[in-house]
């Protein structure tokens, strides 16, 4: 059977990014970017981008492109005989997989909280009242399935239906509105009173922040950040290497990616900045920030319904462009597994994710496990760490190393794939930093997340 081919190569970049952009880069990005010194953070985070995020993502591209096959199947292409890299085939699998059982759950979150904003049910609320419609979400595992099925359900339709069909015309629909949507949120922002005191304490590079955090913090929150952002490890991006053309460089058509990543992540600033500093609320890390204090700032906004409905819309489409692009991965793993249609692959995953993720669920209400407390405390944290900490850099490792290593596919096979087509290329120069000085560095990111974890 032929493989499946991406009709366009504003679907490759659409869909690519779609699956780097997720609720990272809205909830965590402005964070990280407010405590590690404004400005001075986005600056690092630049710089690792393009040191680590950017060959990363040539490789798996190019391994994907090269294989034409899912990343299961890719190594066994690719890798020289006896050699054992494809078993990472199956971890990427797995990665993607365990993703997913955390991932579809958070998603519904932000579908059920557009249709509390958009239904008005905020209205009025304190800001006690906001919090316990957060606690009373997380208490009710029926709303949680409710809308973690729909998310399901919804994922594995569009991508049964097909490459083209299916994921690439859906995708760029969905990626057109978040762009849009963000624009429109972000020029809103502008307007607010506490606007220029917001972008002050965003962009403009801070070296009291910096002090207070800590150098060394700053910079390995940047390195993480950086890393993390564009999903690789997992296999994410490997799959749509392998259904594009030969036409455009591997390493041109990265850097669109990554500057659509950093985009949404900067943007997502502009618009929360303004909105806390104008209400006078802290700006909170993680699903506080975007569950409990800004429902509160909506509340209190001229037309806060309104951009209270635009942002969460926003939210979703970012949470479920990451679900469409891992839900490819996995069918398409599933098909050259089986050998199966793609119908069949889907209706059987679309049964398999929903159980999958019913442990996260009852996490926050029926299940409760003492050991989970190193984590975080529940089965989403402990899910989480599983695929941030440990199969995202040491996937990333595997990668780097096949692609730069004789004993696997090797410098020469990739760079001459990476360098196909027009657009920019790698070049010879950069195979020390990328053999000898990159692997230290995605060490070091492995052993300060374990560490960062466990040890502090």
């Amino acid at each position: 059977m032929e493989r499946e081919r991406l009709k366009s190569r504003l679907g490759f970049i659409l869909i690519s990014a779609g699956c780097a952009i997720g609720i990272g880069n809205v909830w965590k990005f402005p964070y990280m970017t407010g405590k590690g010194g404004g400005g001075a953070f986005v600056l690092l985070y630049l710089i690792f981008l393009v040191m680590l995020g950017l060959p990363i993502m040539t490789m798996e591209f190019s391994i994907g492109r090269a294989a034409r096959k899912s990343p299961v199947l890719a190594y066994q292409k690719l890798e020289p005989a006896g050699s054992k890299w494809h078993i990472h085939g199956i971890v990427a699998l797995i990665g993607n997989y365990l993703l997913m059982m955390f991932y579809t759950t958070v998603t519904g979150w932000m579908l059920h909280y557009f249709y509390l904003t958009v239904t008005g049910r905020f209205e009025g609320l304190d800001s006690d009242g906001v919090l316990n419609a957060f606690n009373t979400m997380l208490t009710q595992p029926g709303i949680m399935i409710f809308w973690m099925v729909v998310v399901v359900a919804l994922g594995m339709f569009i991508v049964s239906r097909g490459l083209e069909a299916g994921l690439e015309n859906i995708t760029k629909i969905v990626m057109v509105i978040l762009l849009v949507v963000m624009i429109i949120l972000s020029v809103n922002s502008f307007f607010l009173k506490g606007a220029a005191e917001g972008l002050k304490y965003y962009l403009v590079p801070n070296i009291g922040r910096i002090k207070e955090t800590g150098v060394g913090n700053v910079i390995t929150g940047a390195m993480n950040q950086a890393f993390f952002t564009l999903s690789l490890g997992i296999g994410a991006m490997l799959i749509f290497g392998s259904y594009i053309s030969n036409d455009r460089s591997m390493l041109g058509e990265s850097v669109t990616i990554v500057i659509l990543d950093t985009f949404v992540a900067i943007v997502s600033g502009l618009i929360i900045f303004p909105a806390t500093f104008t209400y006078g609320v802290d700006q909170t890390s993680g699903p506080a920030l975007i569950f409990i204090t800004l429902p509160n700032i909506f509340n209190k906004m001229p037309l806060g319904r309104l951009w209270g409905s635009f942002f969460f819309i926003f939210m979703s489409f970012a949470a479920f462009s990451t679900v469409l692009a891992v839900f490819e991965n996995i069918v398409s793993c599933g098909m050259d597994l089986t050998k199966k249609t793609r119908k069949k692959v889907s209706l059987f995953n679309l049964i398999l994710i929903i159980i999958l993720s019913l442990p996260c669920v009852f996490g926050f209400n029926i299940w409760s496990f003492g050991w989970l407390a190193p984590f975080g405390g529940t089965i989403l944290d402990l899910e989480d760490f599983l695929v941030s900490n440990i199969i995202l850099p040491l996937g990333s490792l595997v990668y780097l190393l096949f692609c730069v290593s004789r004993y696997g596919w090797g410098w020469d096979n990739y760079l001459k794939e990476c360098d196909k087509g027009e657009g920019m290329k790698m070049k010879n120069w950069m195979r020390f930093y990328l053999t000898y000085i990159l692997p230290i560095i995605v060490i070091f990111i492995f052993v300060f997340g374990i560490y960062d974890k466990f040890f502090k």
